[in-house]
């Protein structure tokens, strides 16, 4: 019997409405609610926001679990159980009273994070569609764009009428009425057919989600020929994701420290935002017509311009934040594309899930080091790091380049034995000259 799948465009948008709700009400939801609950619990507001430090590492530690159970079950189970995690997070959230209680909530919502943010998404879409999932990222980015936007707004809102206790459980009923909703009923319910690959039971799916891998045990394993590109690409993205970790929290203090006025900080600051957007939609538009290596060359050519120009005390701020937000806009599609360009796509939820896990544990970590940089030695020094690891990323997507050309090179001399090669058009077989030594 044939499976249905629903429309590209169904599951796209689907996944989009419920990445902006995801997005806005776990990692953006303390840039709102950090102030208020700090102010009711007389908590520090430094371990206020150590909740979603600690919520990033608890992702960055479920990832390749997570990454496991979408390649055996595809996506639909485990953005389903994303949302129910986020849901209970949330919703023990608006009644936490200590501050154990506090962590251990945002440790559950980590989790949530882990399953539900963009690498699973990613995943989702490459399980679902494989090498043709690079528009569908791409789409579903210029959705994520827009969560801080849209729900930034409306955190604010549900704070002033609600408190902040009421807009948690707000944001759980959310998840609990739309966001569980469009993953059940829009993304398809089985993942593609394999050759080999049974239909499973609702038991075969659970022990996968709860196993990270399939009943039978089998663990994927990357060929010698791929584990140095892996390497190359997970530092790169690692260290390419540390700028943007950095300045989404410390922007406006680097800012300040240039003698700019906080009203006028935020005003730059507010550049990022669209400049990722417009990023994006040029990557959608022209970037479709080139391999995923030149647009992470220019996704990180823009993020190192950007920086180096705050670094240098450009009197270009302006255009310094619209490069960098643009570079880092691309970046987000870079982190889905190439990966599914460089490894085959039938693991390629395995490898979001690995590849996720150092991107999420420095993007937790390196804003706590950076506090400590601007504290000790002041932001400049911090940007001159920046530049540096800026720097360190575009020669690492130039040596993922040159590994990926030797692997492609080893993989066709190992299908084409040595000194014999087929005659194109006919069935007979001529020798090959021997290669120069």
């Amino acid at each position: 019997m044939t499976r249905m799948t629903p429309p590209r465009a169904v599951v796209i948008s689907a996944l989009g409405i419920t990445q902006i709700l995801a997005w806005g009400s776990t990692y953006y939801l303390l840039a709102v609610l950090a102030e208020p609950i700090a102010r009711e619990t007389g908590w520090p507001l430094t371990m206020v926001v150590g909740g979603l430090t600690l919520g990033l590492i608890a992702a960055s530690v479920v990832s390749p679990r997570v990454g496991n159970a979408i390649q055996a079950t595809g996506g639909r189970p485990v953005m389903s159980a994303s949302s129910l995690i986020m849901a209970t997070g949330l919703a023990g959230l608006a009644f936490v009273d200590h501050p154990a209680l506090y962590f251990t909530v945002w440790v559950l919502l980590g989790i949530g994070m882990g399953a539900g943010l963009y690498d699973a998404a990613f995943a989702t879409l490459g399980r679902l569609y494989g090498k043709d999932a690079r528009g569908a990222i791409t789409a579903l980015t210029l959705y994520g764009g827009f969560a801080s936007t849209l729900c930034w707004p409306l955190s604010a809102f549900l704070v002033e009428t609600l408190g902040w206790r009421g807009a948690c459980l707000t944001y759980a009923g959310i998840h609990l009425f739309i966001n569980l909703p469009l993953h059940v009923f829009a993304l398809p319910r089985f993942a593609p057919d394999d050759p080999a690959r049974p239909r499973q039971s609702r038991r075969e799916v659970l022990t996968a989600l709860l196993r990270g891998r399939e009943s039978s045990g089998a663990r994927i394993t990357l060929p010698e020929s791929d584990r140095l590109v892996f390497a190359l690409l997970a530092t790169g993205l690692t260290i390419g994701g540390i700028a943007s970790a950095v300045l989404s929290v410390h922007l406006l203090t680097v800012l300040q420290a240039r003698d700019i006025a906080l009203a006028a900080a935020v005003g730059l600051g507010a550049l990022v935002g669209p400049s990722q957007v417009g990023g994006r939609i040029l990557e959608m538009l022209i970037g479709r017509k080139f391999h995923p290596l030149w647009t992470a060359a220019v996704s990180a050519i823009l993020i190192f311009a950007g920086v180096t120009l705050l670094a240098g005390h450009a009197p270009l701020i302006a255009l310094a934040l619209m490069l960098y937000g643009a570079g880092i806009g691309i970046r987000s599609i870079v982190r889905g594309t190439l990966p599914l360009a460089l490894f085959d796509p039938g693991i390629y939820a395995t490898m979001m899930g690995r590849l996720a896990a150092p991107i999420l544990l420095l993007g937790a970590l390196s804003p706590l080091a950076a506090a400590w940089i601007i504290d000790a030695f002041g932001p400049d020094l911090l940007l001159v790091i920046l530049v540096a690891l800026c720097l360190t990323d575009i020669i690492l997507i130039g040596l993922v380049a040159l590994a990926a050309q030797r692997r492609a090179r080893l993989q066709a001399q190992a299908a084409e034995p040595e000194g014999v090669a087929a005659v194109a058009g006919s069935g007979q077989e001529t020798p090959v000259p021997p290669r120069p030594q």
